[in-house]
């Protein structure tokens, strides 16, 4: 009698523990199974959405910021700047952003913005997705008496004004995109999702 109890207490004692091990074993296989289901970080941070603290920026300077792989500039525009933007129409492929290459919250005025003084666009050329260099001087040599400031493709000699607006007779055939962007505050841009909150 005292045989089978130490039988039956040892089978209730491995069916329980084959039964635990069996359960973590299942979890520990289902954990990484489910997981995979998720984005990586690596996707995540490619089309996440990527704020940028522009409380430092200066008139006239510009920050850089990457999102989805791409740079953004975003580029506080001097009181000058923003008053030559109008006198450059009659020198623009595209001077009312009739192609669009922007979200429709922005209008399709010389400034290609939320606000005025910031200028938020991607940095790379609509030819061939060369980045063009900041060249914010007036007149140089280089870029000739007209140029009252913007951005230079070395490239294949593509220009843009400081409001990302196309040149005539120049290779790239549309303005530098807009991306979807939103002010969560005064001094906080959010790159990636529109003013709605909508990525």
């Amino acid at each position: 009698m005292s045989n089978e109890g130490v039988n039956n207490g040892r089978r209730r004692f491995l069916v329980a523990s084959t039964s635990v091990i069996g359960a973590v074993g299942a979890v520990g296989a289902a954990v990484p199974f489910v997981a995979s289901w998720n984005p990586s970080a690596k996707a995540k941070a490619a089309g996440a959405p990527v704020k940028a603290d522009i409380s430092k920026l200066e008139p006239g300077q510009q920050m850089i910021v990457e999102w989805r792989g791409k740079p953004v500039w975003i580029l506080r525009r001097t009181a000058e700047a923003l008053a030559n933007l109008e006198k450059l129409n009659d020198q623009l492929a595209d001077p009312t952003s009739a192609v669009q290459q922007q979200p429709g919250y922005i209008p399709g005025t010389s400034e290609r913005a939320i606000k005025p003084e910031y200028m938020v666009v991607t940095g790379l050329c609509t030819h061939l997705g060369c980045s063009p260099a900041y060249r914010p001087e007036l007149a140089p040599e280089d870029l000739g008496p007209g140029w009252l400031g913007g951005f230079f493709c070395a490239c294949h000699g593509s220009k843009f004004d400081l409001s990302g607006r196309v040149f005539k007779g120049v290779p790239a055939p549309t303005n530098l995109v807009i991306p979807p962007h939103a002010y969560e505050s005064e001094n906080v841009i959010v790159i990636g999702i529109d003013p709605e909150g909508t990525a």
